[in-house]
């Protein structure tokens, strides 16, 4: 069964369109990873979803609510954790615990049992007289996380929770979504770190508001990277990959580091051939190996294919 139906959605400012008609349907229980640099409209969408921004056109479903005509059924019956920090630095832990409780319309035992449930999921009980003012990023991240979770939704949504904490609190924030994920909540995260998004049951890729992609890791590495994959590790990168930009068998090129990731055409003399064209323009070429492709690489070729398409 389908927690998220979208269905030709669309939001424009003016002329400028941050969601250009996309469709989309998550099913129950999914990490849903929303992927794209910023800019590309993945807050603009999620706000949608959630009732607080009125498409242009489409429609879209939540839990079973119309996100168009039952906006305040929407926002009752999920979670949402904003890309700014949205609770009140003023109040204690444990006030704000209290504050979104009520938020939410509950009260008396069960909110005395909701606080404590937070307190102990999210290990916030040793700081909870603490103003939230003076907590670590990450420890604000937990009880932001936890205040969406009071009244028990399905589905939540956590739009780029962790921009601004260090690897270490990505990883132990992620452990914690993991462990709602286990319970069969459905959790849609927006993000542009690619570890992240390799972490997410599916993914989709958003581009200039348009959703270019969506599938599992392992589907989108064996649908869309078809040609072969190659790195070169090779002397003056920044030459040799202009270089390799002019040879008619490399159909694309990107720097990743120190060394070269090229897409080539499927011959299978090609890495000699690359080789020996490298080392007569004077680059030295230290390896050629075939590699498989990262979420990054796919990214990169898909929107590569996009920047193709619109020049055409």
């Amino acid at each position: 069964m389908s927690a998220i139906i979208i269905e030709h959605l669309t939001k424009k400012f003016g002329p400028f369109t941050a969601v250009d008609d996309v469709s989309l349907e998550i099913p129950e229980g999914e990490i849903f990873g929303f992927l794209g640099s910023n800019g590309a409209g993945k807050s603009t969408l999620i706000r949608m979803l959630c009732g607080i921004l009125e498409p242009t056109s489409g429609s879209g479903f939540v839990g079973g609510c119309s996100i168009t005509k039952e906006p305040e059924r929407v926002k009752l019956s999920i979670g949402y954790m904003s890309q700014k920090f949205s609770l009140y630095n003023d109040l204690t832990v444990d006030e704000n615990i209290t504050f979104f409780g009520g938020a939410y319309g509950i009260s008396g035992k069960k909110l005395a049992s909701r606080k404590e449930w937070a307190l102990e999921t999210a290990q916030l009980r040793h700081i909870q007289k603490e103003l939230t003012k003076n907590l670590p990023a990450g420890w604000k991240q937990r009880l932001a996380l936890i205040c969406a979770l009071l009244h028990q939704p399905k589905i939540i949504f956590l739009d780029e929770p962790t921009s601004g904490v260090d690897p270490l609190t990505r990883r132990q924030f992620w452990d914690i979504i993991r462990i709602f994920a286990a319970q069969g909540i459905t959790i849609f995260v927006t993000t542009h770190y690619l570890d992240e998004a390799e972490q997410s049951t599916s993914i989709g890729l958003i581009h200039q508001g348009k959703l270019i992609a969506n599938g599992t890791v392992d589907d989108l590495k064996t649908r869309y990277m078809t040609n072969p994959l190659y790195e070169i590790v090779c002397s003056n990168p920044i030459d040799a990959l202009e270089f390799l930009q002019q040879i008619d068998t490399v159909i694309e090129t990107s720097i990743f580091g120190m060394n070269i990731h090229i897409v080539t055409r499927k011959e299978a003399e090609i890495p000699e051939r690359i080789r020996e064209s490298l080392q007569s323009a004077g680059i030295t070429v230290h390896s050629i190996l075939p590699i498989t492709p990262s979420l990054e690489d796919v990214f990169i070729h898909l929107i590569e294919g996009q920047f193709k398409v619109s020049e055409l």
